[in-house]
């Protein structure tokens, strides 16, 4: 078998279920794990490097207004590959090639892929993406065995949060982009809970949005924590200044106690994979160290008054 994949999170689950010697494509955005970087890349981007984030959201308004594409096929690379499986996502249309152009792509090959389209807006909905790779790739006992070995780590996090008091439980306002300002959605408020905290900007199994500051200082968050997307830290802490540089600032609750901490977003909570579960480790030991130790595989998260 012959698999392409047309986004991060697709290329972290064809490996995770052992499938990365049939990968033999992949998008200019997949990095990890960091031995597809070699594959043949099959899509390409408007979007420039080394902008900055308002050009950025800029750029990403005006070619979804426009109806425009942010990612476009390399149709004479895919042509070489011949894939017998494409995976793709419909979810976010800032996220990877359209549906409509990789249906088309499908239909001129000579080898006649199957199309996997994800769609995840939950952890649980994340499983079943999994699952679905798994019974297209025909690989369905490897991929049982791996969904009990991450469901068992979720369980291993809500066995204790569960017990955990909401009197004890923090506010905690997840953002995934900082200028302009949005919260993070879909399954991020669902993490956030999960992990003993209550997160007060997104909506579970919602699509993050543009807030104002007004709304950030209203939630009167316990802790901030900054996971942009497809940011490191590094790429983050350039940022910090559309925060630290606002004149209500110093007023919020996070930052007079001091819990305000930068995540790498590019690994954690913004791509529907496997790292989600390292995520919900990640944000369960970041609110309650005293009860979950974070596993020596995950980036730790830096406090922004200790950087």
């Amino acid at each position: 078998m012959r698999i392409v994949s047309l986004l991060p999170s697709a290329t972290e689950i064809i490996c995770s279920l052992g499938l990365e010697p049939y990968l033999v494509g992949v998008t200019h955005e997949c990095d990890f794990p960091l031995t597809v970087q070699g594959l043949p890349v099959i899509t390409q981007t408007r979007i420039p490097k080394g902008l900055a984030s308002s050009e950025i959201d800029d750029i990403v308004r005006n070619q979804l207004e426009t109806n425009s594409a942010l990612y476009s096929l390399r149709m004479d690379i895919l042509e070489e590959l011949q894939p017998d499986l494409i995976v793709t996502q419909a979810l976010c249309d800032v996220c990877a090639v359209s549906g409509d152009e990789v249906i088309q792509a499908a239909r001129k090959l000579a080898s006649k892929p199957q199309v996997v389209n994800l769609e995840p807006s939950s952890l649980e909905e994340v499983f079943d993406t999994i699952k679905l790779v798994g019974s297209a790739a025909n690989a369905e006992h490897d991929t049982s065995i791996y969904l009990q070995s991450l469901q068992a780590r979720v369980v291993a996090i809500t066995k204790q949060s569960d017990l955990i008091a909401m009197s004890k439980r923090p506010k905690v306002a997840m953002l995934e982009w900082l200028d302009p300002l949005f919260n993070a959605g879909h399954w991020t408020p669902q993490l956030v809970n999960m992990a003993g905290g209550v997160e007060c900007l997104g909506k579970i199994y919602q699509a993050s949005h543009t807030i104002n500051w007004q709304t950030l200082a209203d939630c009167d968050a316990d802790v901030i924590c900054i996971a942009l997307c497809g940011f490191d830290i590094e790429r983050s802490k350039q940022d910090l200044i559309y925060l630290t540089e606002h004149s209500g600032w110093q007023s919020l609750t996070a930052v007079k106690n001091k819990q305000v901490y930068v995540v790498n977003g590019n690994a954690y909570f913004s791509r529907s994979g496997p790292r989600l579960v390292d995520s919900l480790e990640l944000i369960a030991h970041l609110l309650h160290p005293q009860l979950f130790t974070l596993p020596s595989y995950i980036e730790p998260t830096i406090n922004i008054f200790d950087a």
